[in-house]
């Protein structure tokens, strides 16, 4: 089994890193240890902003920020960083194109015991349609690390979403790890069909591969941790290189990832398309993450039930 890391130490950690830099500022709303920025605020309290849960305040605050050259990473769970705040994120941040850096935690269903009103299915949707935004999905610690780093860098709005538990390393080592902003990575090649995935399900798709693997049928496996801006080449060529496939999110199966990926394959090349995500309804509270995962059919044995059927569809 690989090793475990947890996602949002990895970017508390590397947020203060980061902070060397006097141009980085950081906002949180009453969620500091949770999204790890204490870490952050411990190294630079002069630079740490708590902002109490007063979410639309906080993005107003932000944007004022960024407009005299500082650098804001605004922190609370994804579900409150872009529902509650969409409109101050809409005109304070996207319209005026300012580089306000918006970090949402305990994304997807990851948030397991808090249920439905704290888990975040719609986060991928609603800020990829937003002008001017980045959208990242980072699949485990080592890409968050760079994520964190790559985005610092980039000029203008952007989403970074990050799971709440530790998953399993995905990258050998940072070094590894060759995240670019909008370049999708090639994890595993193969000819018959593409598994397209961004965050967690990544290793699932892997472990998926792996096991048809050894029945003959070769999957290439493509982590696209950014979404937008999408990486409509690398897309292309593996719907050209395999003429299926498959695309795996833990987002709602509309208007996320898969959305994204069908609309460039039914733009550019066309091919036979299945879809694994949230089925289109709310979370739920539960004990245990893979309960969670299991109950919305976010699982190996479903993605490779998936790849069998548009291996299928191929053939038609």
């Amino acid at each position: 089994m690989k090793k475990l890391e947890d996602m949002q130490l990895a970017y508390g950690e590397t947020l203060a890193e980061i902070g060397e830099d006097p141009r980085i500022v950081v906002l949180d709303a009453d969620l500091f240890r949770s999204d790890r920025t204490d870490i952050f605020a411990k190294k630079f309290p002069e630079r740490f902003f708590e902002a109490g849960i007063a979410e639309a305040n906080m993005i107003g605050v932000a944007a004022g920020l960024s407009t005299v050259g500082l650098i804001p990473f605004v922190n609370t769970f994804a579900v409150f960083a872009t529902g509650r705040v969409y409109d101050q994120i809409r005109i304070s941040v996207c319209y005026q194109n300012l580089n306000v850096k918006i970090v949402g935690t305990s994304a997807g269903l990851s948030d397991t015991h808090d249920g439905a009103t704290h888990q975040s299915i719609d986060d991928i949707a609603l800020m990829r349609v937003l002008p001017n935004m980045t959208v990242v999905v980072p699949c485990d610690a080592i890409e968050v690390r760079k994520a964190v780093r790559k985005i610092s860098e980039l000029f203008g709005p952007t989403y970074l979403r990050i799971n709440r538990n530790p998953v399993p390393l995905i990258w050998e080592s940072f070094e590894d790890c060759k995240f670019e902003v909008g370049k999708a990575l090639t994890l595993r090649k193969g000819s018959d069909v593409g598994v397209v995935a961004a965050g967690y399900p990544v290793g699932l798709a892997i472990k998926a591969a792996e096991e048809l693997a050894k029945k003959g049928i070769e999957v290439e496996v493509l982590d696209l941790h950014t979404i937008k801006p999408i990486d409509r080449e690398a897309i292309v060529r593996i719907a050209k290189n395999t003429g299926a496939l498959v695309t795996v999110e833990e987002h709602n199966v509309l208007g996320g990832l898969g959305s994204a990926v069908g609309e460039t394959v039914g733009e550019k090349f066309p091919v036979p398309i299945e879809h694994i995500g949230i089925p289109d309804k709310f979370g739920e509270s539960a004990l245990d993450y893979g309960e969670l995962l299991q109950a919305y059919g976010i699982t190996v044995e479903n993605i490779v039930a998936a790849i069998r059927r548009v291996l299928e569809r191929k053939k038609k």
